[in-house]
């Protein structure tokens, strides 16, 4: 495995972690939160996660990126780069607007079912794509 398999790898792995985290123990915790306390923490989520989110889609891009100019096209690299196509799709297309509508209207069973299946496809997307650099 050379450098930039290890990259790919790595970048999906950490990825998938994050992605994991969020699904698992970040969304569940949030959804929970009572609508008294709802603005403040939605709040408080919103301007946190940043700090991690663009940190590893930089990663994951870098490494996609690295990973098509040294070794080219490959059905494995081809897939990853699809996968993360969803989850950044999904990402700026429904999970923000989602966030900036829970912000202003408050959590309702709506939004939180539109929310977890967001975060379910990106959950996928992630997985996908960590699978797909195992064969890069």
């Amino acid at each position: 495995m050379n450098a930039v398999q290890q990259a790919l790898l790595l970048s999906m792995g950490a990825h998938l972690g994050f992605q994991a985290v969020v699904t698992v123990v970040v969304y569940p915790t949030l959804l929970e939160v009572s609508p008294a306390d709802w603005q403040r923490r939605h709040t408080a989520h919103s301007k946190r996660i940043a700090f991690v989110v663009v940190p590893m889609y930089v990663a994951v891009i870098s490494a996609l990126t690295w990973s098509l100019s040294s070794m080219g096209w490959s059905p494995a690299l081809v897939l990853a780069i699809c996968a993360i196509l969803l989850v950044l799709l999904t990402t700026g297309l429904v999970a923000a607007p989602l966030h900036k509508t829970l912000a202003r209207d408050g959590p309702t069973d709506q939004l939180k079912r539109r929310l977890r299946r967001a975060d379910a496809i990106r959950f996928s997307g992630a997985a996908l794509a960590c699978v797909a650099a195992i064969f890069v």
